[in-house]
């Protein structure tokens, strides 16, 4: 241990012993330093609305025969301190809710001897209730004349340094609860995202579509190339595996004719962590009985405009400082046409998608063409799309739950939502054909060892077709990424409030 180190725990001990001795002191005096219900507060951003209020009556005269201070509404306001200053008799404490910040003025005079002594055991962190009148101070600035003060809560750990405070993203996103009240616009910017949630709620809502909630322990890991969490029921003595799609519960729904379905929800990937993967996200999937892709990219506008106007912004928005511009239309384009103009080479030339693989570095022993052309479509084109720009049309080997083009069944009816070089959406027109879908399964899993866990078919999905799935348009939209964008947000874990990370070394 190092002595700066020593030195921080036992100025910390410190600190949390003068705590306890003010905790032990409210106690004495018959005070809960745990507090209780504090009903008939109001949010501070409603407080701060009233000042237009002040000097609606005349304050009278003051001692001195000059005109007082005009008056000010009554209020009630509850929140954590923030900032204390203490100039002998007076105390100034700015406090702050979820919705805004306010200062307090605490004179002796005013709060009384009861309240005076209550007022010496607040320390910053402390959650304080206060009853008094707004108004404002020779200054000008907007404060709350205490006229009781209340005490709710007391914090035996101080918050962290003004200074050095949370500087470190991991610490940050550890100990998120600090990070949400000291780190400037955190609080907010994950409010933006519930905004943004109910938004896209409301939107698919006014649609027609109904929200359900399918399974997280799936008995076959499917609808998506990824791997799973394995976990076993001990009951039943399976393995089961945490979803890494919604999908194919969802489409068992249109066959039982739900028509307009969708889930939000958690899925889970045991996979990488980087600034754009996270092994539990949030994603939407959309199903829609005879539409199409071309119906779920219409209905991706309309989502994603929504919760834009949802969180008050225009639809000219930075990410990292990159303009972007969600005036819709958005621009379509297709795979092929993107794949050219970004590596020079014809995405049907094999020996060019050969010279390109070799550049790049990538292994091509037994691999599909197809594949390689979207390894390659991965490296070189992905991150010059600034979009947002619609890419259609994949090769339908790569795509083993889409419908195919009509006349071109090298081609599948499917597009992804590029927006900053992240993928943001992903949609099909979706293959209802039950035998055609089989054999597509049977070819994807046939590379794959008996032992793997996503070796096996959802055999009961295939059953589900034969009765009848409408022909439909299915969407995915990844939450987290839409949230990133729309609070200018680099990566990841800034708009999840509880990241996965490693675990925590022993102090």
């Amino acid at each position: 241990m190092t002595n700066s180190s020593q030195d921080e725990r036992t100025g910390g001990a410190a600190l949390e012993a003068a705590r306890r001795e003010k905790l032990h002191k409210l106690e004495a005096m018959g005070i809960d330093p745990w507090g209780g219900r504090f009903d008939s507060h109001a949010p501070i951003r409603a407080i701060r609305a009233r000042q237009n209020e002040i000097g609606v009556e005349p304050g009278g005269e003051g001692a001195t025969g000059k005109p007082a201070r005009p008056r000010g509404p009554k209020v009630r306001a509850a929140g954590r301190v923030v900032l204390q200053r203490k100039t002998g008799k007076l105390i100034f404490l700015d406090i702050q809710d979820w919705t805004g910040r306010i200062q307090l003025f605490l004179g002796k005079k005013q709060v009384g001897e009861e309240g005076w002594a209550v007022a010496q055991c607040v320390d910053l962190g402390d959650l304080v209730g206060v009853d008094g009148e707004l108004n404002r101070t020779r200054t000008g600035e907007l404060t709350i004349f205490a006229e009781r003060l209340h005490f709710l809560t007391k914090a035996l750990a101080p918050p962290p340094a003004k200074h050095k405070g949370l500087q470190d993203p991991e610490l940050r996103q550890r100990l998120r609860y600090l990070d949400l009240i000291h780190g400037e616009g955190v609080l907010e910017r994950f409010l933006r995202r519930t905004r943004i949630v109910q938004s896209v709620r409301q939107t698919l809502g006014a649609e027609g579509f109904v929200e359900v909630e399918g399974p997280t322990l799936h008995a076959v890991a499917g609808g998506a190339a990824a791997r799973p969490f394995t976990t076993h029921h001990n009951a039943l003595d399976i393995d089961l595996y945490l979803r890494i799609a919604l999908e194919l519960h969802l489409k068992r729904l249109l066959v039982g004719g739900m028509e307009r379905v969708y889930e939000l929800g958690r899925v889970y990937r045991n996979e990488g962590i980087s600034p754009r993967h996270n092994p539990e996200f949030t994603m939407l999937e959309v199903y829609q009985a005879y539409g199409n892709y071309e119906t779920m990219m219409e209905l991706t506008e309309r989502v994603i405009l929504e919760a834009i106007r949802a969180t008050g912004q225009d639809r000219k928005l930075t990410w990292g400082g990159k303009p972007l511009d969600f005036t819709p239309p958005f621009e379509r384009a297709t795979y092929d046409e993107l794949f050219a103009r970004h590596t020079g080479a014809d995405p049907a030339d094999a020996d060019a998608l050969g010279a390109l693989a070799m550049e790049l570095g990538l292994d091509t022993q037994g691999k599909h063409p197809d594949v390689i052309k979207n390894e390659i479509f991965e490296q070189k084109v992905e991150n010059r799309l600034t979009g947002p720009v619609f890419v259609l049309d994949y090769p339908a080997s790569i795509c083993p739950l889409t419908k195919r083009k009509s006349g071109r069944p090298e081609i599948a009816e499917r597009f992804e939502l590029f927006i900053c070089g992240m993928e943001v959406a992903n949609a099909y027109t979706e293959l209802n054909d039950p035998e055609l879908q089989e054999n597509l399964f049977s070819r994807q899993l046939a590379g794959l060892s008996e032992d793997d866990s996503m070796a096996r078919m959802d055999r009961d999905f295939v059953r589900a077709l034969r009765h009848g799935m409408p022909p439909a348009g299915g969407l995915g939209i990844g939450i987290d990424r839409l949230v990133m964008l729309l609070t200018d947000s680099q990566t990841i874990r800034e708009v999840i409030l509880f990241p996965l990370l490693r675990p925590e070394a022993d102090a």
